[in-house]
């Protein structure tokens, strides 16, 4: 059988979209973290991201269900069912409502008594910590109601529309900045309102957009128990796995603010929007590929959908490398011509975190895969289990005195793990040897050092302007995609892009 199934001109038209919004955001984003780090101060930006963490350690919920919406609006379409469809996005609606009940409920609760007893936080500042927190809790419930819009607009593939809807968002928290310059009140206060405003903005766009395109997004209160069942049991156990995640990502960041103080969350986080900004590349092109791995699925197309996942797999990689390599050569030089003063432990957080996203990179068409069977009871118990040793690895690395960014070389060794872990758990599912994917493991590993050694001894940390950075980066990119070339993509899949690109040159 073909690859008939997979509509590659659609993942490259949809891929472009993502790309430009990325490109867009990216650059808005590097800017106003830049811009809002200097406006509120290193105290105040450590606050606003370890208060919003706690918050943010409920995403997971956000995560979970994001993915289970897409999954089902994604088959229900492939098979042609609109009122199936209709059905399922009612009963996410629904159960998204239940959800956001249970979350205040823990959020005023718990989170609340954790912010005020258990956090590092100067107490002149404790008033508006608590300010952050409370606008933390209302922004995420109304984000929480854009979930099924959004996976909604995934499942059809309108990668344009959000794309636009992404970029609007960027631009809005690019005037934040520009209010922030003129406002005498309390800038961290006011910087949370206005975040609440434009997740308000941003969620009102989807529910908008979907009811003029599409006649299933109409709500109903429907209620199916059996359906209830199936939702929650794939619901549960990617809960857990996702849960896992958080604790690996805001679960550290709360810890090191129980050894440190919130400088060195400021740094971690800087670090973290710089890998946010970077893996854009990767995960746009795998929202791209979602919903393709998942029609694949529905219609029984094991072969072609092998051959997606091994491409995808090359190709997440490859795009992460284009861009993390020229940082990894001139982080210190990266982080100066960024910001206008680096906090200590900035450079190194950005180097270990990137190298961890490297890895990361490759899991994420395993993953899809894995979800799109509907069967993840193991898999989430195996790299949950995995993930969640983050936290007491971390935690007695710093009780016997380790630095701070110990916490990433944890995360390092347990992402490659946990590769292996996901590529047996899918070779038992769809019948791919695991031989292959140790094979694509080692392809891809013999590139990147091959890339890296080349860097390491001819441009690194060379970069003395920006004109010297970009000209190193083209370089980076260049030298990449000859390794990939060689070393790396199927010969088979060297010769459809070069044919695919010289069809398009001819038109």
């Amino acid at each position: 059988m073909q690859d008939s199934t997979v509509n590659h001109k659609r993942i490259a038209k949809n891929t472009v979209f993502l790309y430009i919004r990325m490109i867009v955001v990216m650059g808005i984003g590097l800017y106003t973290v830049r811009a809002i780090l200097d406006l509120l101060g290193v105290v105040d930006y450590g606050i606003y991201n370890v208060v919003g963490g706690v918050v943010a350690m409920f995403s997971f919920v956000n995560g979970t269900l994001a993915t289970s919406s897409q999954r089902y609006f994604s088959i229900e379409l492939a098979k042609g069912d609109l009122n199936r469809l209709n059905k399922w996005f009612c009963l996410n609606i629904t159960v998204f409502s239940v959800f956001i009940l249970i979350f205040v409920v823990i959020a005023e609760s718990i989170g609340l008594w954790f912010v005020n007893t258990q956090m590092t936080i100067p107490p002149e500042r404790m008033s508006a910590a608590n300010c952050v927190y409370q606008f933390s809790i209302l922004s995420f419930c109304i984000s929480f109601i854009s979930i099924p819009y959004n996976a909604l607009i995934i499942a059809h593939e309108r990668m344009s529309a959000f794309a636009y809807i992404s970029i609007i968002e960027a631009l809005m928290k690019l005037g934040i900045v520009f209010v922030l310059m003129y406002i005498s009140w309390d800038k961290l206060i006011t910087y949370s309102i206005l975040m609440l405003i434009t997740s308000i903005s941003i969620t009102l766009s989807y529910v908008v957009y979907c009811h003029r395109k599409f006649i299933e997004s109409k709500f109903a209160l429907y209620w199916d128990k059996s359906e209830i069942r199936e939702l929650l049991s794939f619901s549960g156990w990617h809960l857990f796995g996702t849960f896992s995640v958080v604790v690996r990502s805001q679960g550290i960041n709360i810890l090191i603010n129980m050894f440190f103080n919130p400088a060195i969350n400021a740094a971690r986080a800087i670090a973290y929007q710089i890998y946010g900004a970077v893996t854009q590349f990767s995960e746009n092109f795998l929202v791209a590929v979602k919903p393709q791995i998942y029609k694949g699925y529905a219609q029984n197309d094991y072969i072609a959908l092998n051959k997606l996942i091994i491409r995808s797999t090359y190709l997440c990689t490859f795009l992460m490398a284009i861009l993390v390599f020229p940082i990894l050569a001139n982080s210190s030089f990266v982080l100066e011509l960024w910001l206008k003063e680096v906090p200590n432990y900035a450079i190194a957080f950005t180097q270990l975190v990137l190298i961890n996203g490297i890895i990361d990179s490759a899991s994420g068409p395993l993953t899809v895969s894995i979800l799109a069977t509907g069967r993840i009871r193991k898999y989430e118990l195996t790299v949950a289990t995995l993930f969640i040793l983050n936290l007491p690895l971390s935690y007695i690395f710093l009780k016997l005195g380790a630095e701070p960014t110990t916490t990433m070389l944890v995360s390092i060794f347990i992402s490659l793990v946990v590769f292996f872990a996901r590529a047996y758990i899918l070779s038992k599912k769809l019948n791919l040897p695991l031989s292959k994917y140790f094979i694509i493991f080692l392809r891809i590993t013999f590139g990147l050092i091959v890339i890296w050694v080349s860097i390491y001894y001819t441009i690194y940390d060379t970069a003395y302007s920006f004109l010297t950075l970009v000209y190193q980066s083209i370089i980076v990119v260049i030298l990449t995609t000859l390794v990939y070339t060689m070393f790396v993509f199927d010969k088979n899949d060297v010769k459809y892009i070069f044919s695919l690109i010289k069809s398009k040159i001819k038109k």
